[in-house]
């Protein structure tokens, strides 16, 4: 149990007091809230001006991604009805690690209903996560549904904005739908290079091999947004023949996508990969030294073999694809309104 120097009431005074800056203490006193004390703050909250609100929550976004040990959910929770967009768009994203199945709800609420672009598009984006649990079996299924039911609505929308329905396109690739391959085509071949980056991303989630000539051709895009996503798809796929491309994408003059190259040389693996990345771990480069050292981290759990279980993976007709016996090959020569409140609750936090 953590040692705590204010109670939650006069870390939230100072919280609403815009002449006042937060401490450490004060924020480990505002973490993991009761219920009462988030609905206390969801009453004061709203008397702070605007300006003091975003500058509070982006605070409170920061600290719950350094800090695993600060959990300020329920704040957040409170924050996804705030008048201002820009606070309820940082509110989904501080619940970005939150899976709980009451946030379903108020995200497909907003990603129907909210005025702001921006956040029907943070919306659809955190959906993401429960339409995985849906095509997992791991969310029931009425919420599973109405997961899917929205991001499809979003998606075939002409009248909505392209980053929401992009967005909506990303989150529903994980879903095992017969009309995936039809929608990510659809983007794909989008005039609107921000909805072809997205189907290359989508590409990547929904883990069909038929997509992977069209990834190994986005490897040498023009643009480094798209040889990024390419190269994380390439990652997910598992593409065998990537490899000696995202190598020569080690030295892009674009850091992300140099550091997506290691990312996915580690998810692919094989002895060549591997010997890359080891050689990474001498180099000068913090940042690319530490992301090599986490693609061989992950690289050595992939390689550990699973006791009883054998899995295969295969193409359309039941065959075996070039890329997964490039990878037989290789391993032989080497050795991821809320429905549990009452109605009296639900109006508290609204």
């Amino acid at each position: 149990m953590k040692e705590q120097f204010f109670s939650f009431e006069e870390a939230l005074l100072r919280l609403c007091d815009s002449t006042m800056s937060l401490s450490h203490l004060e924020l480990y006193a505002l973490s993991g809230p009761s219920r009462a004390e988030a609905a206390l703050f969801g009453e004061r909250w709203a008397k702070v001006p605007v300006e003091h609100r975003r500058r509070v929550i982006q605070i409170l976004v920061e600290n719950a991604e350094a800090n695993f040990e600060m959990d300020f959910n329920l704040l957040f929770r409170a924050c996804l009805y705030d008048e201002d967009a820009e606070v309820r768009c940082r509110a989904i994203e501080g619940l970005w690690e939150c899976d709980e199945a009451t946030l379903v709800d108020p995200l497909v609420r907003m990603l129907r209903h909210d005025p702001a672009t921006q956040v029907r598009a943070a919306a659809a984006l955190a959906l993401s996560r429960f339409a995985l649990q849906a095509e997992l079996e791991e969310l029931d299924e009425r919420r599973g549904k109405a997961v899917i039911d929205a991001l499809w609505e979003a998606i075939h929308d002409a009248g909505e904005d392209i980053d929401v329905r992009r967005r909506a396109i990303e989150a529903i690739s994980y879903v095992s739908l017969e009309e995936m391959r039809e929608i990510i085509e659809g983007a794909y071949n989008d005039d609107d290079k921000r909805m072809r980056v997205s189907a290359v991303f989508a590409m990547g989630r929904s883990c069909d091999t038929s997509w992977n000539d069209t990834v190994l051709d986005e490897l040498s895009a023009s643009e480094p947004e798209m040889r990024y996503e390419a190269a994380r798809a390439a990652g997910e796929l598992r593409i065998r023949r990537a490899v000696p491309t995202l190598i020569n994408l080690l030295d892009d003059v674009d850091r992300e996508v140099q550091e997506a190259a290691i990312w996915a040389l580690g998810q692919i693996g094989g002895p060549q990969a591997r010997r890359v990345l080891e050689g990474c771990l001498q180099s000068d480069d913090e940042v690319l030294q530490e992301a090599a050292e986490d693609a061989l981290a992950e690289l050595t759990l992939g390689s550990v073999p699973l006791p009883l279980f054998s899995y295969e993976v295969q193409g359309e007709e039941g065959e075996h694809s070039e890329d997964d016996e490039e990878l037989e090959d290789d391993e032989e020569a080497e050795d991821w309104d809320e429905p549990d409140y009452d109605e009296d609750e639900e109006e508290d936090w609204a």
